[in-house]
This record gives C-alpha cells, sequence and structure tokens, in this order.
C-alpha cells in the first residue's frame, strides 16, 4: 500500500509528469480525433504529446520542488510544438516561477501555481477565444482559488477535485464555440489538458500512467570511423521517422506500398509495420521523397535526419584531433551578417523556391508536422544573422516561432550568446511567406523591412485544395472522407469530387487578380497540372500567372492570389 502524499515535493512532481506525459501519450490519437475540421492536421494530441515527451525521459531526482518544476518547465518550452504545445510549455513555465524558492507545495501553493499557469498562457495567445483549452485552464484555476483550503495536506483529494472541474468545464466549451457544437465534440486542447490532470491524478494515487511504447535508445560499440573513406558512402542520409497510422491504415501490414516505394531509394532499411505506427530507418540521398510519402499514412510523429557524410568527417578529424591530444572547439554561431531567414515549409519544390528567394534556413514542417522550439532555435541560430527572420507559413507554427524569439532574447539578457534579434513575421501560409521575401529590401533597416513584408504578405490570399480526413458538417457544408475540399484563406468553401472544378470555381471570385502563383503537389503529375494551369489563366487573363512545383504532400495545389 503506497504512503499517502501529504505535500508535493521535487520528486513527486517529476513523477507527476511523467505520468502526464505517458498519459497524454496513450491518448493521443482519441485527442486528434476531437479535431474539428476534416483537412489532415488534426494534430493536436501529437503536439501535446511531444511537447510533454522530455518529463516522459527525465530522469527523477531529489530536490526540491522549485529546482524540479524549473527543470521541467525549461525543457517544455523547448520541446513545444503547434498552438496547443506552446499554451501548454507557457502553463507550467507559469506555474514554475510560482514554485520558485518552494521546497514543497500544499493545496495553496498549487491554486497559486495553477492560476500563474494560466496567466502565463493567456498573455501568449493576442485573442483567447472561449471553448478553447485557455477556457478549461482558467476554469480550473478557479475552482483551485476557490477550495483550496479544504484540500490542505490532501493534495490527492484536491487533484480529484480540479479533475472533475475540468471535465465540467470541458463539457460546457461546445456551448461556447459554435464549430464545436455543430460537430458535436469538445474542444481537443482542452481534452488534452483534462487528460494531462488524469495522469497527474494517478501519480499521486501510487499508480503512475506507464509508457506505452518501447525505448528507441540505440547503442553501439565504439568504432574506429578512420576505416573507410567518406567518398565510399553511397546514401549520404540516415532518415529515421515514426509515422501515426491514420484510421485508413489501422493495422498490422497495411503499409506495404510504402515500403515499396522507398526501397529503391537507398539501402540499410528497417521498416516496421506496426498496427498503429509505422517506423522507418533508410540511408537515402533524398529524406524529402521518404518523408512526402510518409504522410500520406498518417502524422509524422518523429523525424531525425543526419548527414553520414558530414559525420564520418567530423568523427574522423576527432578521432585524429584526440589521438594528438587535441580538442574541437564548440560550433560557432556568432552573427557574422546581417541579415538571415528561417522559413517552415513541405515539399522540396517549396523548399528550394524559398532558398532561391534568400532563405538561408528550411525547417521542414507545416500541416501534420510542426516543428518544435528546439527545431526554429537551432535554424535561427546556424543563419548567424544578426537580425533574423522567421516565417512560420503556418497559423499553428507562430506562437511557437515567437517562444524561440523570446529564448534567443533571454540568452543574449543572461550573457549566453552574443546580441540576435529574431522578427517573427506572422506568415499563416506558404504564399503569404513567398509574398514576404519578395518585398524583402537588403539596403532598408529590419524595421522598414518588416512592415513592408508584413503589408505586402497581408495582400495575399492563398487558396488549397485536399482531400477530407473524415466526414463533417461545416458552416452548412456537408462533407464526405475522401472528397476534395476548396479553402479560401484557411476556410472550406468547396467540395466535391474533381479538384480542377473546385480551383476554377475559387479563383473566379477575383477577376481582378494581378498574380497569380500555383504550386502544385507531390500527387499531381507536370501534365494534369498544367491542364488545370491553363484553365485558370482563362479566368484571369491580366494577371501574370506561374506553375511551380511545391511538392507539397498531402494538398494537390496550394495557390497565391495577390
Amino acid at each position: 500500500m503506497s504512503k499517502k502524499v501529504k505535500v508535493i515535493d521535487g520528486e513527486q512532481f517529476q513523477k507527476m509528469m511523467a505520468s502526464a506525459a505517458n498519459s497524454l501519450d496513450t491518448e493521443k490519437t482519441e485527442i486528434n480525433n476531437l479535431n474539428v475540421f476534416p483537412v489532415p492536421d488534426g494534430d493536436t494530441g501529437i503536439n501535446m504529446s511531444l511537447t510533454m515527451k522530455p518529463a516522459r525521459e527525465i530522469q527523477v531526482e531529489p530536490g526540491t520542488l522549485a529546482e524540479a518544476a524549473s527543470r521541467v518547465a525549461n525543457r517544455l518550452l523547448r520541446a513545444a510544438r503547434g498552438n496547443s504545445g506552446a499554451i501548454l510549455s507557457l502553463f507550467f513555465r507559469g506555474m514554475s516561477k510560482s514554485f520558485e524558492g518552494l521546497e514543497t507545495a500544499d493545496s495553496d501553493d498549487i491554486a497559486k501555481a495553477i492560476r500563474s499557469g494560466t496567466n502565463e498562457a493567456y498573455r501568449a495567445v493576442s485573442k483567447p477565444a472561449e471553448g478553447t483549452i485557455l477556457t478549461v485552464m482558467r476554469g480550473t484555476a478557479e475552482i483551485a482559488e476557490a477550495e483550496s483550503d479544504q484540500f490542505r495536506g490532501n493534495p490527492e483529494a484536491f487533484f480529484e477535485r480540479l479533475l472533475e472541474g475540468a471535465e465540467e468545464v470541458l463539457e460546457q466549451t461546445p456551448e461556447m464555440l459554435p464549430v464545436l457544437k455543430q460537430a458535436n465534440v469538445v474542444d481537443a486542447g482542452g481534452q488534452g489538458f483534462v487528460t494531462m490532470l488524469k495522469g497527474m491524478l494517478a501519480s499521486l494515487k501510487g499508480h503512475d500512467v506507464a509508457a506505452v511504447e518501447g525505448s528507441d535508445d540505440e547503442s553501439a560499440e565504439g568504432a574506429n570511423f578512420g576505416e573507410f573513406d567518406t567518398d565510399s558512402i553511397t546514401f549520404a542520409y540516415c532518415t529515421e521517422c515514426i509515422v501515426g497510422k491514420s484510421d485508413r491504415y489501422r493495422g498490422e501490414g497495411t503499409a506495404e506500398a510504402f515500403k515499396e516505394f522507398i526501397t529503391p531509394l537507398g539501402d540499410s532499411m528497417v521498416f516496421v509495420d506496426d498496427e498503429e505506427i509505422i517506423k522507418v530507418h533508410i540511408h537515402t540521398n533524398d529524406p524529402g521523397m521518404v518523408l512526402s510519402e510518409a504522410v500520406k499514412y498518417g502524422d509524422l510523429e518523429m523525424v531525425k535526419i543526419e548527414n553520414m557524410k558530414k559525420q564520418h568527417s567530423a568523427l574522423t578529424s576527432a578521432g585524429e584531433k584526440a589521438n594528438k591530444g587535441e580538442i574541437d572547439a564548440p560550433i560557432d554561431y556568432t552573427p557574422d551578417k546581417d541579415f538571415g531567414f528561417v522559413a517552415v515549409c513541405l515539399g522540396d519544390g517549396t523548399a528550394g523556391i524559398f532558398r532561391e528567394l534568400g532563405v538561408h534556413e528550411i525547417v521542414t514542417g507545416g500541416q501534420t508536422m510542426n516543428p518544435s522550439t528546439d527545431n526554429l532555435l537551432d535554424a535561427i541560430r546556424r543563419t548567424r544573422g544578426r537580425e533574423v527572420f522567421v516565417l512560420p507559413n503556418n497559423k499553428n507554427i507562430i506562437m511557437v516561432a515567437k517562444q524561440a524569439a523570446a529564448i534567443i532574447e533571454a540568452e543574449y539578457a543572461e550573457g549566453i550568446t552574443a546580441q540576435k534579434r529574431v522578427i517573427v513575421l506572422e506568415t499563416r501560409s506558404v504564399p503569404e511567406g513567398m509574398s514576404a521575401m519578395l518585398a524583402f529590401d537588403a539596403s532598408a533597416s529590419a524595421d522598414d523591412n518588416a512592415a513592408a513584408m508584413t503589408e505586402t504578405f497581408g495582400m495575399v490570399h492563398t487558396l488549397s485544395v485536399t482531400r477530407a480526413v473524415k466526414d463533417a458538417a461545416i458552416d452548412g457544408l456537408s462533407i464526405k472522407a475522401g472528397e476534395y475540399m476548396g479553402l479560401c484563406d484557411r476556410k472550406i468553401g468547396y467540395t466535391g469530387t474533381d479538384y480542377e472544378i473546385i480551383v476554377l470555381e475559387m479563383l473566379r471570385n477575383f477577376p481582378d487578380a494581378a498574380f497569380v502563383t500555383v504550386l502544385y503537389g507531390d500527387e499531381v503529375t507536370e501534365e494534369n497540372a498544367n491542364i488545370l494551369f491553363e484553365k485558370m489563366k482563362a479566368i484571369v487573363p491580366e494577371a501574370e500567372c506561374s506553375l511551380l512545383y511545391g511538392g507539397q504532400p498531402l494538398y494537390d495545389f496550394v495557390i497565391s492570389v495577390e
């Protein structure tokens, strides 16, 4: 029989966080499925689970509550993905601030920390909407403050009450957001928050939620990397990914076509086709092609790409220096140029276009795969620009980009790094990002450029075509799984079985368009793209039109209209 917990100390807090993270990981698919819109980016559960992953991996150590909370919060902040993950990481950052100086916490301290976490999360959202994860956080904080006196010395009972209250608020979210009521679901982020509280309570009861997946750690004995030449490496990129299968591919042995597609692309392949996931390891020269194919089968839960030629050269050099008693210096990211640019996108064609426009660092991500704060931090540093523009190109990445900018600013204030200013342009689509880059003037100041680039991408409309991943009823439209959907600035306006009709109907809404740029996806042939493009030009004969290969997965066409 486990000993009754009377106060929460550092060790107990770490156990609670690990249990909460495991609970989210276990329920991530159910949380994903609550996403209202049938577009293929229902990733709230995955984003929250990946944000909490460091809490699962952290080794529980003795220490004060303040130390434990600070350590966990810092790791979550860097792991945050998507709006839901960013909000969750900020919640624990606020809790950590409230726990400063405390060795343990009773109900009153916990109530103050939950309020602090809620306030921190709210501050990060410019226009908080009711019926979201923020509402569930606020409702939990109000209950905590009102009733904490009744539960002193009994955090288990206190968390039972908090969970009960959070569930009550969650059930009210459809009444606050009409789109939730129409779809007959509760808010996905709010459900994630409740799931997290369940995991914390389970730990207090002595029934910590266990991790469900096996260890991904790989171990190997030390090798002599000077035994072979770097040039003997035929396939340069060690590419690994884990795909959480979509409902269509649920079950063992359903991804054989994926395996057959990537087999000719490299060697040293390991392919696991399990009921819930696909795990891939392959050495290839085209990791983008592997990942573009992977997202057709579900959500990317983990991606790792390493350049083996560079690794081998570095390891060989390190070995030689070690033999001479020399120590290699750390990589120097000291800014040495005025401007740097980071863009987030999917598709090798799209990435190439951004590079041609002057972007220094491409972060792979977008719909279905939101990069973490750390992903963006690494890219920002690698630009070595004194002033770095970040183009998130997706509304779900903006908050994480801003967190990365705040971390860079804090590191300079603490004397950790050289001064670097990060400017996040709130681009919500690839066309907006490309338009912003075209407006950049190297002779102007960063502030003038930020204003001009923002004004320019604000005049862009983004049209896109994708397939519905589930049946849905949105804004009077009845949508069936597998049907094409036409979205204008992320709002679904057209559905049907023929993408050509949908594209042309959307374009007819912009008879005065001056510029139209069409990016066709990885599943569209060049021939079919050209056929549609000619019909589009007939609708806007006065516009300057361009057709480019984007290579983006899931979205057959992404169209910029200015």
